[in-house]
């Protein structure tokens, strides 16, 4: 098992910075054509002036900047930043892009209505993320976060998809609610904690919505 998963950090490492090209590719594969929709799960809770972490390659910005919202992004990836810049301007976009980590947000506090992180590593829960997430919003906004999906069709194909995933631990056996252990954290970081299971075509979403205290 350790070796697995060093394998996986090792993969999710390359396909984030060198490989960043073939990401879409490989999000599309995973999740049988689902991974843009389990991302758009996040926007019915997001307005504002919204701060995505970890924007990848840059769909949910180009969402958010389509329903009028005032999208900023930080990622650490040179080359997501690249990609998401690209796709921005490419829909006659303007980027409101850093490249950063969230341990250490280059932002002044109270400055956003939301936070929004799609699919995240386990960096979004640690106490240095959830502080400096706190620090940025704004009293009463919102933290979303759309941790992990099930894909839960019969087919033979969705079936083997959902046992691989499993496998590899990438999403728990059955579609639930947040860790105790993890709703505690974003407690104790000043959130008050709603979990809500999305039901979509052949798939479940958790959607995670944290509201910072006034």
């Amino acid at each position: 098992m350790r070796l697995i998963l060093s394998l996986l950090r090792t993969a999710y490492r390359l396909l984030y910075h060198p490989f960043a090209w073939t990401y879409d590719l490989v999000a599309a594969v995973v999740s049988l054509g689902r991974w843009q929709d389990w991302v758009r799960s996040a926007l019915p809770y997001l307005h504002g002036r919204v701060l995505e972490i970890g924007f990848g390659p840059g769909h949910l910005q180009v969402d958010l900047q389509a329903m009028g919202v005032s999208a900023f992004g930080v990622d650490e990836s040179r080359q997501m930043a690249h990609h998401a810049r690209h796709r921005l301007k490419k829909n006659g976009m303007l980027p409101a892009l850093s490249r950063g980590y969230a341990q250490r947000l280059p932002f002044c506090g109270q400055a956003f209505d939301c936070v929004a992180a799609t699919f995240p590593s386990d960096f979004i829960f640690e106490a240095e993320t959830l502080i400096e997430i706190y620090r940025v919003l704004l009293p009463g906004g919102r933290l979303v976060i759309v941790p992990m999906a099930w894909i839960s069709g019969s087919r033979p194909l969705e079936r083997f998809m959902a046992w691989l995933l499993r496998l590899v631990g990438e999403t728990p056996g059955k579609p639930g609610q947040l860790p105790a252990a993890v709703r505690e954290r974003l407690k104790q970081a000043g959130f008050s904690v709603e979990s809500k299971l999305v039901e979509m075509k052949g798939s479940r979403v958790l959607v995670v919505v944290g509201t910072r205290g006034i």
